[in-house]
């Protein structure tokens, strides 16, 4: 006779192995409850990284800017934004395309942000610029509006849906100056 290892008891005191259909339910709903209050949290982080994203590129575009202004002084600011970017690859410096800023920014989007500059000039070369950047998606990529003008000062706006960049120093200049 071999000696029995295992015992199986069948019947009214059987063991069920495995978890209830009921216990499942209750861990279902406590990822769920779990998973509402996690998402809101990292959106709102996602929009913080994207609109830091924005603002550190709207103190590079200024920065081209200038540095567009010095090289090309008979034109003046950038007439506009694809003068301060250039090719992806071997990039040759141009009034067209300084070759300044790289072209992922040059491109007008990054990190979910939409940028524009605009260089303006009443007789001469450009005598003032601005440059802006809005959501690409509102209250998903970001939700305000920046912008900064030819005296560098970061400027504010709350966003809305559909916004475009500041077409003008005036709109820019009448944002709120971010602290």
């Amino acid at each position: 006779m071999t000696p029995c290892l295992t015992t199986r008891v069948f019947g009214p005191h059987a063991r069920a192995r495995g978890f209830s259909l009921i216990e499942l339910l209750i861990v279902v709903a406590i990822i769920l409850i779990i998973a509402a209050i996690a998402i809101p949290s990292l959106l709102r982080a996602r929009i913080a990284a994207d609109e830091a994203s924005a603002v550190a590129s709207l103190r590079k575009m200024a920065t081209a800017e200038v540095v567009y202004n010095a090289t090309y002084p008979l034109i003046g600011y950038a007439p506009d934004l694809p003068s301060l970017g250039g090719a992806a690859t071997a990039c040759i410096p141009s009034p067209t395309g300084a070759c300044i800023l790289d072209s992922v920014l040059g491109s007008g989007t990054k990190s979910g942000y939409t940028f524009g500059a605009l260089g303006f000039s009443s007789a001469g070369p450009n005598s003032s610029f601005v440059v802006g950047a809005v959501p690409q998606s509102y209250n998903q990529t970001g939700v305000r509006d920046f912008c900064i003008v030819t005296d560098g000062v970061l400027r504010i706006n709350p966003g809305s849906a559909g916004a475009v960049t500041p077409p003008d120093v005036p709109t820019c200049a009448a944002f709120a100056i971010a602290q």
